[in-house]
């Protein structure tokens, strides 16, 4: 009898396992899918962008902006020639407002990152649709500070008149 009861048990404890198998299984599959799914891409994302477009919404932003080339890295002592340079901050703009400062590097707009200045033109293009957004910047760090660049997020608020 008792031999029946535990063949039984172990019976019921595959069937249980392989039953958890299968909805590991199913949950897995369908993570995999999940993730295999196309991401919806908003129609700003597939309009084409050039370095003068993002200059001109970079301007409309509050900045005067280019791409890090070899003399800039060099001049700011950088470890990749990626992101884009403020070179000026317009006064009374939501780039001033936000406190992004000149000679800082534009690296993300809202978690996109920024590598160029096409990158920086789509990125910026959503956030000024959007009302708030945020920008990550290095910064070089005030004379005489011996931490260096730093890295600094800044919030920029919707438009005021």
């Amino acid at each position: 009898m008792e031999d029946a009861r535990s063949r039984s048990i172990s019976a019921r404890t595959k069937a249980l396992r392989s039953g958890r198998a299968f909805v590991l299984c199913i949950g897995l599959c369908l993570g995999v899918l999940v993730g295999l799914a196309p991401v919806p891409v908003s129609a700003a994302d597939q309009e084409p962008m050039t370095v003068d477009e993002a200059a001109r919404l970079g301007e409309e932003f509050g900045v005067i902006v280019g791409d890090v080339d070899e003399d800039i890295k060099r001049e700011l002592k950088l470890e990749r020639t990626q992101g884009v340079a403020v070179f000026e901050v317009i006064g009374s703009s939501r780039a001033d407002y936000a406190g992004i400062k000149v000679r800082s590097i534009i690296k993300e707009i809202d978690k996109a990152e920024i590598r160029s200045m096409i990158d920086f033109g789509k990125a910026i293009k959503r956030g000024m649709k959007a009302c708030n957004f945020t920008v990550g910047t290095y910064e070089p760090a005030d004379p005489g500070d011996p931490v260096g660049w730093g890295v600094n997020f800044h919030f920029v608020g919707c438009k005021r008149d």
